[in-house]
């Protein structure tokens, strides 16, 4: 299953945030291990760096993104992609760029806390419980 990891559940493992973390390790642990093909946005990149290297320092937020982008694809934030995101009804910029890079990278739903964030999405909009569930009650082939 691909799925677009929204910003917020990568920062809660990197920035171990009760109650949030536990759920979204497993999603990062699935997706590092090939039972989830886990997309995250080029911005979700950029914003990870910036805010992990206030919280952790530069050094240590590098290695956070070096990891990161070993485990994840990354949906690029194109001029088609920017021109789709301003058309649609989003009252967020930022969240319609996101669903917008996740449409055009074909992915099956974004994984997200915010859920009402994306109420005008055309996608599958799952909290990290949902996946985790959904995820898990997949057999793993082999």
């Amino acid at each position: 299953m691909k799925i677009l990891f929204d910003t917020n559940v990568v920062l809660d493992v990197l920035l171990a945030r009760h109650p949030y973390a536990p759920v979204a390790a497993q999603l990062l642990s699935l997706a590092d291990q090939g039972r989830l093909h886990g997309v995250l946005c080029a911005t979700t990149v950029t914003t990870i760096h910036y805010l992990a290297s206030k919280a952790v320092g530069h050094r240590e937020a590098q290695k956070h993104v070096g990891e990161i982008l070993r485990i994840f694809e990354v949906a690029p934030v194109t001029h088609s992609v920017l021109v789709d995101a301003i058309g649609t009804r989003f009252s967020d910029c930022e969240d319609a760029v996101l669903h917008e890079a996740a449409r055009a990278a074909g992915v099956a739903g974004i994984v997200t806390r915010n859920a009402r964030d994306f109420e005008r999405a055309s996608l599958p909009i799952l909290s990290p419980e949902e996946l985790l569930s959904a995820v898990l009650a997949v057999k793993p082939t082999g």
